[in-house]
């Protein structure tokens, strides 16, 4: 007999019994292959997930970081030092 269930699909529209196997294809879909043989982007992606929220927390401290960040030598001045004499 016929029964209804819930899936997820991924981004190539692969079917996935959970949400989490959805996004891990998705993230293992962007960062590609990755290594010789078996590619390691399924469980770096896996890893990513799991640690989703420090790796957002990483991001936000970076993002805040880059909001004043000026190169060198973007209109700031530098000096050069002469080299030491041996």
């Amino acid at each position: 007999m016929a029964h209804r269930g819930t899936g997820f699909f991924d981004t190539r529209g692969n079917y996935h019994k959970t949400p989490e196997d959805a996004t891990i294809a998705d993230l293992a879909g962007i960062l590609g292959k990755i290594g010789d043989g078996d590619s390691l982007a399924p469980g770096i992606a896996q890893m990513l997930l799991q640690r989703r929220t420090e790796i957002e927390r990483l991001f936000g401290e970076h993002d805040a970081m880059m909001a004043d960040y000026e190169p060198v030598g973007a209109g700031a001045k530098v000096t050069r030092l002469e080299p030491r004499a041996s």
